[in-house]
């Protein structure tokens, strides 16, 4: 029996009770898998809970499916990566963030950075950002994860810098090597990946005084959507769950 789309829905799942699936997700249902009462669905609510349901109304102007029964979330990674990315031109943020999420990244913080030329104020900055957040539960319906990482308001490098904790910090840096084969499994870890110009020697050294250790990944300059999947790869391989 199949189990039907797996849809994000941030609401408050209890046995027998009705759940109205917001705008986008209810046109994708009743609109282009054009499914029906009594169809299968699987939930997520986004913090950890997955649901079985099935629907029982699929109009034009609702849709709504009731929870048939409630389980732990699974696609957790047992490593705590937050990720500082410097912020991207059109579709290559989305990407980076996508596989961020994939490749079970626990949270996501996008950096204004010297050489990087993008700007967003106000409104701008808003709509960005909830678009961001809709790319994150898009890819947890995707992979599997009933967990959808938080992307944190965009802020400069050095207030982030200032604001790391992580067991591990890790600043992508080229023509350094060592910082995951030297290190014992960490609780946590901040990774810094810079924009497509790269880091400025005064972002680096501010980096390095925040107890950021290089990481290099190898001979080739990485872009920089590219890099974090990479470095994410290596460190869920060296410390999490691939392998």
């Amino acid at each position: 029996m199949s189990l039907g789309p797996r849809i994000h829905v941030a609401a408050d799942f209890a046995v027998g009770g009705d759940v109205v699936l917001p705008e986008g997700p209810a046109r994708h249902v009743a609109r282009v898998l054009r499914l029906g009462e009594g169809a299968p669905l699987r939930l997520f609510d986004g913090a950890g809970h997955e649901a079985r349901a099935l629907l029982v109304e699929a109009s034009r102007k609702r849709v709504v499916a009731r929870i048939e029964a409630i389980e732990a979330g699974r696609g957790e990674s047992p490593l705590s990566v937050h990720l500082g990315q410097a912020i991207s031109k059109g579709d290559r943020m989305d990407y980076a963030i996508q596989k961020a999420v994939e490749l079970g990244v626990a949270a996501i913080t996008p950096l204004y950075t010297e050489h990087g030329d993008v700007r967003l104020k106000g409104e701008r900055e808003e709509k960005k950002l909830t678009h961001w957040q809709a790319v994150a539960a898009s890819a947890c319906e995707q992979c599997g994860r009933a967990v959808v990482p938080i992307v944190h308001p965009p802020i400069a490098l050095h207030e982030w810098l200032r604001e790391r904790s992580e067991t591990l910090r890790l600043v992508l840096h080229p023509g350094s090597s060592g910082a995951l084969e030297h290190s014992d499994t960490p609780a946590s870890v901040a990774l810094l990946i810079g924009p497509e110009g790269g880091l400025s020697d005064s972002e680096v050294e501010a980096a390095l005084a925040c107890d950021f250790s290089p990481l290099s990944l190898g001979p080739r300059i990485l872009r920089t959507e590219t890099a974090p999947v990479v470095a994410l790869s290596l460190m869920q391989y060296r410390f999490g769950d691939l392998g």
